[in-house]
């Protein structure tokens, strides 16, 4: 499927300021994508979630980045003219999207995380498709 995508959203719950174990195993399954260069110029972002506002999770999104640029992938973060970004008192970092769950993992997203989160799959579906044209 990867080779076949216009574009990754690449999300990870954020563990203890790393990706989860299962991506990091994720990844370390595609070398014969790598090798063929199957990922070359496709534009991607990364996102997460944790459990406390300081839970890690621009060290998260940071740790799901190498994989992508080894693959030879564009990133893709968020750009300061998003208000919300400055705005924001729960998720959201330049990195990418992000949201704070609480310690019982039963907040929903604030009104920021929303716009944000939206802002990043639109620039995404953007360049993906003038990438295509």
């Amino acid at each position: 499927d990867l080779a076949n995508c216009s574009g990754l959203a690449l999300g990870s719950p954020t563990r203890f300021g790393n990706m989860a174990s299962e991506m990091k195993y994720f990844w370390d399954q595609t070398t014969s994508l790598w090798l063929n260069g199957a990922l070359h110029n496709k534009p991607a972002c990364v996102f997460t979630s944790s459990g406390s506002m300081h839970g890690g999770q621009e060290s998260t999104l940071l740790t799901m980045l190498p994989p992508l640029f080894h693959h030879g992938m564009m990133i893709l973060g968020l750009p300061n003219a998003i208000p919300a970004l400055s705005n924001t008192k729960t998720g959201g970092t330049p990195y990418g999207a992000s949201h704070v769950s609480g310690p019982r993992h039963d907040q929903n997203l604030s009104q920021d995380e929303k716009i944000l989160c939206e802002a990043q799959g639109k620039r995404l579906g953007e360049i993906a498709k003038k990438l295509l044209d």
